[in-house]
């Protein structure tokens, strides 16, 4: 295992310096390219100043991280050292390369052709089933697929069989892609949470399970995302896009599944799933109400939940730090429980 400590920080110094040499260029391309972010007007009016700023910045990370894993991949190539451990990496990579496709598919429609809705609902959905169905059929023909779950904390391990595991799977990844594209509406939110979850993955998959090409793969995520913040931080002078959003999510979720950590998500990754739980919520009780009472009413100012805490008044600072905090304790206690 020591021999690919090196790779896996390699791959992190490398994801972050080549994502960071090319933010400035890559804006730059966009502004002249007039790639601007179309603010939607259900949201926060204040959202309205940042109409215009570049997105589907995510081909930014995703050409660092990917260029990182391929680094890595031709290095242990070179040194005969090639195994089925860096070719984890380059399969999680190529799968969530697929989901990033279709978010940079729906910001061409969006930012290009001018259509604010982008793919329909069931055209993404569709077609993150089918990448989904892809990591299992992939996983399966190399005969790395482990069909078991584990139970986080009492680390006990459930084994299904395949025809309840396919549909648990798919289910798991097309949430988290789903979530964490719902994670993506303040400045450095989605990029700064999803660092810490990738470094946990990194972390536990190295120290405890031996992992090596999964850590090698979130930490080249983690570095990329570092590179990328440095220009998605507050006031945002790139978003990510669906581009990158839903490469995020598609990754973190074949992360877990790799692992057979797709429960841990619901902990490591609670701010997702408290952003698709607060839509859902507020959806289910306004069409109850209304349906009841006539007129809808709301549990939350605003969704998803980050809008909440904005109409509170809290800056968009506030937000990502107080969700990054929760994100990293509990990190900390999945890893130790």
């Amino acid at each position: 295992m020591k021999e690919f400590l090196g790779a896996t920080i390699l791959s992190m110094v490398l994801a972050f310096a080549l994502t960071a040499v090319l933010g400035p260029m890559f804006i730059s391309w966009l502004h002249k390219l007039k790639y601007g972010q179309e603010i939607r007007e259900e949201g926060p009016a204040w959202h309205q100043k940042k109409s215009g700023t570049p997105t589907m910045g995510g081909i930014m990370f995703i050409t660092g991280i990917g260029a990182s894993v391929l680094i890595n991949l031709a290095i242990t190539s070179i040194m005969g050292n090639i195994s089925p451990i860096i070719l984890k990496s380059v399969i999680l990579f190529a799968v969530s390369l697929g989901f990033g496709a279709i978010g940079f598919v729906d910001d061409y429609i969006k930012v290009v052709k001018k259509r604010n809705l982008g793919l329909t609902a069931i055209q993404k959905f569709l077609l993150q089933l089918a990448f989904a169905a892809a990591y299992v059929v992939i996983m399966y023909l190399m005969d790395m697929l482990n069909t078991s779950v584990v139970i986080p904390f009492i680390k006990y391990s459930v084994e299904l069989p395949m025809w309840l595991y396919i549909p648990f799977v798919m289910f798991v990844v097309v949430g988290t892609v789903n979530a964490v594209n719902l994670t993506d509406g303040l400045d450095g939110l989605a990029s700064s949470v999803t660092v810490i979850v990738s470094l946990f993955f990194a972390v536990y998959a190295f120290f405890k399970l031996s992992q090596t090409g999964v850590s090698i793969y979130a930490m080249a995520i983690a570095g990329g995302l570092l590179g990328f913040l440095i220009f998605n931080k507050y006031p945002a002078k790139v978003f990510m896009g669906d581009t990158g959003s839903l490469f995020l999510g598609g990754a973190i979720a074949l992360m877990a599944a790799d692992l057979n950590m797709h429960i841990y998500l619901i902990i490591v990754g609670f701010v997702y799933f408290a952003e698709t739980l607060s839509v859902i919520m507020q959806t289910a009780y306004f069409k109850y109400t209304k349906k009841k009472y006539g007129e809808g009413r709301r549990i939350f100012k605003m969704t998803p939940i980050h809008h909440h805490f904005e109409m509170m008044n809290w800056k968009e600072t506030k937000i990502v730090s107080v969700f990054s905090a929760v994100t990293l304790l509990l990190c900390i206690v999945a890893y130790f429980g």
